[in-house]
């Protein structure tokens, strides 16, 4: 889309967002070293998105060493809010919805996938980096998978003989209707959960990156390209880009409590007596 200037002259062209942002050139490891595909495409090459998953996990990493390292009785500023936030994961996820007992085995899972959707969302607002490590799948389903094996490691754990069968086979259902009610309780439960966990989070950052470079995008556009009275019309997009970006904060907490909730859930489920 190009817009031009009143004045009568061409400004450069308006470069809206595109899926091509999520799929930015490989500038690490570029050659393979060994041809795998057809195309020859690097298998351990490095781009941009993957740069940025890396900075998320060393600076989450980082943070935990150092506000762990000197756990002192009086809590500086730092170990403070470390606590305040395991204990939120503790409290408000884990133990509120497994109990204390089981709440303690599947806290490590639950913290991780917590802390780890959260670094890699708010990449997406951090300057510089400007997109964030879950908008492409291949985090958002590692997390996924992880979430779904830890149900499956609960169920078979605690109902070992029978955590299959009555997932498949609920009881008081008449026997007949089973031809029907097993295929929807597999897809159900063993096929849509992982997929639903994976979309749900990589579609929300995916919209949010669009959403935060198109308004950016069009405020540089309409200030530096068009100027004149169309300068007006990019305060406005400014201001929006920078309402967004606090809203896409909030999207990135929603969404990691989202994760860490619905993995606490699916877990609770496979713990229940009637499993």
């Amino acid at each position: 889309m190009t817009l031009l200037a009143s004045a009568g002259t061409e400004p450069e062209p308006f470069h809206p967002p595109s899926l091509a942002d999520f799929f930015p050139p490989v500038f690490l490891f570029a050659e393979p070293a060994v041809a795998w595909f057809e195309d020859d495409s690097p298998i351990f090459g490095i781009n941009r998105i993957m740069l940025v998953r890396f900075i998320a996990a060393a600076a989450l990493i980082l943070i935990f060493v150092l506000g762990t390292r000197k756990m002192r009785l009086i809590p500086t500023r730092g170990q403070s809010m470390i606590e305040l936030g395991l204990g939120f994961v503790r409290d408000g996820i884990a133990y509120d919805l497994l109990g204390e007992k089981d709440g303690k085995r599947f806290l490590p899972i639950i913290t991780t996938i917590f802390f780890m959707v959260l670094a890699m969302n708010l990449t997406g607002v951090i300057p510089f980096l400007n997109i964030a490590g879950t908008s492409v799948i291949g985090v958002p389903l590692v997390l996924a998978l992880v979430a779904y094996g830890a149900f499956i490691y609960a169920g078979v754990k605690k109902h070992p003989g029978a955590f299959f069968k009555n997932s498949l086979f609920p009881s008081g259902v008449p026997w007949p209707l089973y031809i029907i009610v097993a295929p929807l309780e597999f897809i159900s439960t063993f096929v849509l959960r992982p997929i639903t966990l994976t979309l749900r989070l990589m579609m929300n950052l995916l919209v949010g990156h669009l959403m935060l470079v198109l308004f950016f995008a069009a405020t540089h556009f309409f200030i530096f390209s068009l100027g004149g009275g169309w300068t007006a019309l990019g305060a406005g997009t400014l201001v929006f880009g920078f309402a967004f970006t606090i809203f896409e904060i909030f999207v990135s907490l929603l969404q990691a409590y989202v994760f860490a909730i619905l993995t606490a859930i699916y877990i609770q489920l496979a713990l229940a007596e009637e499993h």
